[in-house]
């Protein structure tokens, strides 16, 4: 039987969730507490998600939109 996973590892990420201009939604988008500072941090957020969005689309061929908003993730 498995166990139960641990969320030591946790802390070390806060979720985002991401509306793009299209309409479309990511969730639960993983954002490294270590690369924030204590300033500009929407500013931050967006910067390094749009980063992680040119690295899927040049992964996968497919460009994602604009991001429209950013909201931390509930869970």
């Amino acid at each position: 039987m498995a166990g139960k996973k641990s969320k030591a590892g946790d802390s070390a990420f806060l979720m985002f969730d991401v509306i793009y201009e299209d309409g479309f939604r990511s969730s639960n988008r993983k954002v490294p507490q270590a690369e924030l500072g204590p300033f500009d941090r929407d500013d931050t957020i967006r910067a390094i998600l749009e980063a992680q969005d040119r690295k899927i689309a040049e992964l996968s061929g497919r460009p994602r939109g604009r991001i429209k908003t950013i909201s931390k993730s509930a869970g």
